[in-house]
């Protein structure tokens, strides 16, 4: 069972084993309010239904081109953001939500597993306007360069450009029939000794993801997500069991025109004018009576 914070919208998030459900922000549509968590049999999710993870700007969808695999939004430059996240099952899920490389609730670049997660009740819908600053505050999203970005200011601009949804399903509980336990013998309490001092993976892992990168060199030619304005979020704890496996995970890159231009993702807007076309066209005079201000 796990910790979890909770804010009036329905967003959930877990440090090192700790969940946290926040009931703030904007929540549409709780249709299953009452309906058993898990009330679909099996782990397995009908192709036809998806996640929905999409970016708003100004309350309407950024349009999205699918290129090398990969969905691509053009970002605006200024623009404030929010990521607006559907579940379509009859089940709560747990959304581990990076932005840059960080995680959108404490700004840590872990595992999606140790990540503090958003809750998205049954046929529910959140939206995530920004970084989480505290239990009743978060700051907005908004594109940049990557120079102001969050990131940057953090000293961890390695990921830029990019929005990753993991889902989590919360845990459905069988019954299991309950048999009398073995006989401890010498050897097995040996062995659970020997194991008992073994190093844990999880508290290294936990360590390596909160160390902080190198310097690296940022463009103000390419997007990034800055901290912007602050906006009221309030959160609360709730417990949750997750199973250890992602069901769904949803991956976003974001640029400016020019450089989707570069990529081949989106047209040139204007043709490019040949330089030596323009030169070739070149004349001496023209009728004018004197010289104009610059």
């Amino acid at each position: 069972m796990k910790k979890i914070l909770t804010a009036l919208s329905v967003a959930l998030l877990t440090v090192s084993g700790c969940v946290f459900l926040f009931l703030g922000g904007k929540a549409e549509t709780a249709a299953a309010a009452n309906e058993p968590v898990g009330g679909v049999q099996g782990r397995n999710i009908a192709p036809q239904r998806e996640f929905d993870v999409a970016i708003l700007v100004d309350g309407q969808p950024v349009p999205e081109y699918a290129s090398r695999g990969r969905r691509y939004i053009e970002a605006r430059e200024g623009a404030e953001y929010e990521i607006r996240i559907h579940n379509p099952y009859p089940f709560r899920v747990a959304v581990a939500l990076s932005v840059d490389g960080l995680n959108s609730i404490d700004a840590r670049r872990t595992t999606a597993w140790n990540a503090s997660k958003w809750v998205v009740s049954a046929y529910s819908t959140i939206h995530v306007s920004g970084w989480q600053m505290s239990s009743e505050r978060a700051r907005h999203f908004y594109f940049t360069t990557e120079r102001d970005s969050y990131a940057a200011k953090l000293g961890q601009p390695a990921n830029l450009g990019a929005i990753s949804a993991v889902f989590f399903r919360e845990r459905q509980y069988v019954p299991v029939p309950i048999t009398p336990p073995r006989p401890t013998y010498e050897e097995d309490g040996k062995d659970r000794s020997e194991k008992s001092r073994a190093p844990s993976a999880s508290g290294t892992g936990q360590a390596a993801g909160e160390a902080r990168q190198s310097p690296m060199r940022t463009d103000d030619d390419y997007a990034a997500t800055g901290i912007g304005r602050s906006v009221r979020n309030d959160v609360r704890f709730v417990d949750m069991d997750l199973e250890s496996r992602p069901v769904n995970e949803v991956n976003l890159r974001y640029e400016y025109y020019g450089a989707l231009v570069r990529l081949g993702i989106l047209p040139q807007k204007y043709p490019r004018i040949d330089p030596l076309r323009r030169r070739e066209g070149a004349t001496g005079f023209e009728d004018r009576r004197f010289s104009p201000e610059p």
